[in-house]
């Protein structure tokens, strides 16, 4: 493979800029730069000079060797001031360097899968991790990364292995007398690893709602106070607010963390008869956004709910303008004077972490559909197992469960991901 090198930090002025060398000529090239490496895994200060000798920075030198960094290949770090002159000189140094050639988008991350140093799914938690926001989005892209994925389906790859060879043993001795019955060990294993796999599904649902971001719709009838809510809660004029009824128009979003949790507050138009034709598609709009939504906020001025929600599933009602209302019973709140805006906060990111709590470990549309279709495999297998169906057939259902969970992991039928999983990677990735 060729040797790669690329800026490993974000572009700009920095107290530390790294630049990693990776592949067979890594330390070769290094040499060149730096001249005695350090021993592996440890760090030197060395003088780095160009081609003719010129001094290009004094920088702090790492070498891993072959099989234990993260590559899984010869990988040197040169940690230079975080100046853009001196990386780009340095830049420019290597890349004169005969068999050196400069890093795609994440190519250093596609090499350590292609050396068995991260399966797929972890490479997707490390893309998940770079671009985390909030807490909860960087303890599940954690989980995913160290691994926890990739155990499980190990786990139920082996349990899957176990009774497939069980039944081809039939098969194999279909002429002879086979000392014992097999289909209670297969049924005990494959329940096991459907309870599992149905568990795991629901739990996906919700991880993606982690890694996209949960969404709140804020609905009400006009001038109830939602788009102030929304310019309270975001710290910013975000929403135009105004006296005249039916201001908001459209739906406007604003993505915020509460709590640790990643939410996208909706602001929508205000409920009511109208025949204004603008207005009514943005009621329209409002209805299918609550709709498709996460939890729905209720903001009324009398604490009754606007008839157009009536039969709608509401999750919080608040009452608002409460610096100008007698006190009353339930949530009430002031974007004036901020009166129960911290509760309110709190208890939204509270019906939300409770949500969190049944996360799953995988966290992509990618992941559920590969879990779905060894799940639909394994439902017709317990349920043709006591019955005439061919031994052969009810293999091959779950042989068929198992190339299924292999995807998921990157082991078969995923090249064509691979392209634009890495594309999302920045170079020193």
């Amino acid at each position: 493979m060729d040797t790669i090198f690329a800026q490993a930090t974000a572009k700009g002025k920095a107290g530390v800029a790294v630049v990693r060398i990776s592949g067979p000529h890594a330390f070769a090239a290094a040499r060149q730069i730096a001249g005695p490496l350090p021993d592996a895994h440890r760090a030197g200060l060395r003088s780095l000079r160009d081609q003719n000798g010129g001094l290009l920075d004094e920088a702090l030198v790492l070498t891993f060797p072959e099989g234990r960094s993260f590559t899984g290949e010869e990988v040197v770090e040169l940690q230079l001031h975080g100046s853009i002159a001196v990386v780009s000189a340095v830049l420019r140094t290597l890349a004169a360097i005969d068999g050196l050639r400069l890093a795609e988008p994440g190519e250093f991350t596609r090499r350590a899968m292609e050396n068995n140093r991260l399966d797929l799914a972890q490479v997707e938690g490390l893309a998940d991790l770079v671009e985390a926001e909030t807490e909860a989005q960087r303890l599940q892209a954690q989980r995913v990364f160290s691994g926890a994925l990739g155990d499980k389906v190990e786990a139920w790859r082996a349990k899957l292995i176990r009774a497939a060879a069980l039944l081809e043993a039939t098969i194999d001795f279909a002429d002879e007398e086979v000392p014992e019955d097999v289909s209670p060990e297969v049924k005990d294993l494959l329940t096991s690893v459907a309870t599992d796999l149905a568990s795991e599904i629901k739990g996906s649902l919700v991880a993606e709602r982690v890694r996209e971001g949960f969404e709140v719709a804020i609905l009400g009838a006009p001038n109830a106070g939602k788009s102030s809510l929304l310019n309270a809660l975001a710290g910013r004029e975000a929403a135009i607010t105004s006296s005249i009824a039916g201001t908001t128009r459209d739906v406007i979003e604003v993505r915020m963390d509460l709590g640790g949790v990643p939410v996208t507050l909706l602001d929508t138009a205000g409920l009511r008869e109208t025949e204004d034709e603008i207005e009514q598609i943005g009621v329209e709009r409002a209805l299918s956004r609550a709709d498709q939504a996460d939890l729905i906020l209720v903001l009324t001025e009398t604490g009754e709910l606007p008839a157009e929600l009536r039969k709608t599933k509401v999750d919080l009602v608040v009452r608002t303008k409460s610096d100008l209302s007698a006190p009353g019973e339930g949530l009430a709140i002031s974007t004036v004077t901020g009166q129960g805006l911290q509760y309110l906060t709190d208890e939204i990111g509270r019906l939300l972490s409770d949500r969190v709590a049944s996360v799953g470990t995988a966290t992509h549309l990618r992941h559920r559909v590969s879990m779905e279709k060894a799940s639909a495999n394994l439902a017709k297998v317990l349920e043709q197992l006591d019955s005439e169906v061919p031994t052969e057939i009810l293999a091959d259902e779950l042989r068929t469960a198992i190339r299924a969970l292999d995807s998921l992991i990157g082991r078969v039928d995923v090249d064509h991901l691979l392209g634009e999983i890495f594309a999302s990677f920045c170079l020193g990735k």
